[in-house]
C-alpha cells in the first residue's frame, strides 16, 4: 500500500479523496453532508481559520483505498493533532485503517507532539476499533440538523419576541462577512465565551483567540466560498458586545449551512440572549437566503443549555460520536 501526501492542487487525488469518504458515508451515515472535491481542495487550501489540515490518501495497484486526514492546531493545545481515518467498504478488514492510524501516530510524534484525537460514529464496529489502538472515550459529540422546510416559523417568531422582552437592555447588529475594524477586539472577547461549553474529560486547553485569528477565519471561510451571516448582541448604554452567532451558507450548494458558533459573555447571561440571537439569525435568514433548507450544528451531548434551545427551533440528531484521545 503506498500512502501519499495531497495537494490541493491535485484536482484528481481530491476527487478519489472523496470518492472513498463519501463511500464511507453512505454505507454508515447517508445522512451526513458530504464533501465535494471542490469543498475538499479549500479545505487543503485553507482550513477552518488558514491552518488546512494535512491529508494523505492509500492507494493499493494504483486504486484509492483508504483517507487519513491530520489536523494540528496552531492557536492552541499545540502539543496535539487530531486525526480521521476512513476505508472503502469494499477494502474494509483487510489492516488499511489500522495502517493509517499508526501514519497518523508516527506524524504526530514526528512533529514533537504527544496527544492524539479520534473521533468516531457510535457505532460497535468504530467503538472497536478505537478501543483496539488504545484510544480512551473522552467525550460525546451530537450532530444536529436543522430543517428549514419543516419548521414552525411561528414558533421562530414566537421564541425571538419573547427573548426581544427579555432583554430589552440589547440592541441586535446584524453583519455579513467581516467584521468592522471597531468591533474586532470586542468579539475576540466574545468568542472565547465558547470555552464554557462542557468539555467532558477531553484532555485539552482551552481554545485562543485574538484579532489576527479572527481575521483568518474570516478570510479563510470566504476564499472556501461561503458567505458569514454573523447577529451581534450589543448593550446599548455601553456598546459593549454581549453574544453572536454565525451561520456559513455554501455558495456551492446554497441549500446548506452550518452553524460555526453561538456564544454569550458570562456577565450577560440570563437575559435570553441565546435564544434572541439564534431566532433572530432564522428570520434574517429567511429573507437572505430563500434556497436555504438546512443547518447543522455540533454539540457536546452535556450542553443541555443551547440543546433546550436547538430543540425549540427544530433541530433533530443526525449523527452521535464518540470522541477519543490517546498519548503517544
Amino acid at each position: 500500500m503506498e500512502i501519499t501526501k495531497l495537494s490541493a492542487d491535485d484536482e484528481v487525488g481530491c476527487a478519489e479523496a472523496v470518492a472513498v469518504d463519501s463511500a464511507g458515508w453512505k454505507l454508515d451515515l447517508p445522512e451526513m453532508v458530504q464533501h465535494t472535491p471542490r469543498s475538499f481542495a479549500n479545505m487543503l487550501r485553507y482550513g477552518w481559520d488558514l491552518v488546512p489540515p494535512r491529508a494523505y490518501l492509500a492507494r493499493e495497484d494504483g486504486i484509492p483505498v483508504g483517507l487519513l486526514t491530520v489536523d494540528v492546531p496552531k492557536y492552541d493545545n499545540t502539543n496535539q493533532t487530531w486525526i480521521d481515518v476512513k476505508v472503502h467498504p469494499d477494502h474494509r478488514g483487510r489492516g488499511i485503517g489500522s495502517e493509517l492510524v499508526g501514519y497518523g501516530e508516527n506524524l504526530t510524534r514526528e512533529l514533537g507532539r504527544n496527544v492524539v484525537g479520534f473521533g468516531g460514529l457510535d457505532l460497535p464496529k468504530a467503538e472497536a476499533f478505537a478501543q483496539r489502538h488504545g484510544f480512551e472515550q473522552k467525550a460525546v459529540e451530537v450532530n444536529r440538523r436543522q430543517d428549514l422546510s419543516g419548521l414552525d416559523w411561528g414558533i421562530v417568531q414566537r421564541l425571538y419576541d419573547e427573548a426581544v422582552a427579555a432583554s430589552s437592555a440589547y440592541e441586535l447588529v446584524k453583519l455579513t462577512g467581516s467584521l468592522p475594524d471597531d468591533m474586532l477586539d470586542g468579539m475576540v472577547a466574545v468568542t472565547e465565551s465558547i470555552n464554557d461549553a462542557p468539555k467532558d474529560d477531553l484532555d485539552i486547553d482551552d481554545d485562543v483567540y485574538s484579532p489576527e485569528r479572527l481575521r483568518a477565519y474570516e478570510e479563510a471561510q470566504a476564499k472556501s466560498d461561503r458567505t458569514l451571516y454573523r447577529v451581534v448582541a450589543r448593550k446599548k448604554d455601553t456598546g459593549e458586545l454581549a453574544g453572536h452567532t454565525v451561520i456559513a451558507v455554501e455558495r456551492e450548494r446554497p441549500h446548506i449551512g452550518e452553524q460555526h458558533d453561538t456564544a454569550v459573555s458570562r456577565d450577560h447571561r440570563g437575559h435570553r440572549l441565546g435564544a434572541l440571537l439564534k431566532s433572530s439569525m432564522l428570520l434574517w435568514l429567511r429573507e437572505e437566503e430563500p434556497a436555504l433548507t438546512q443547518v447543522d450544528t455540533w454539540n457536546a451531548e452535556s450542553n443541555n443549555h443551547m440543546i433546550g434551545i436547538n430543540e425549540q427551533l427544530n433541530y433533530k440528531i443526525v449523527s452521535r460520536f464518540l470522541i477519543y484521545q490517546k498519548t503517544v
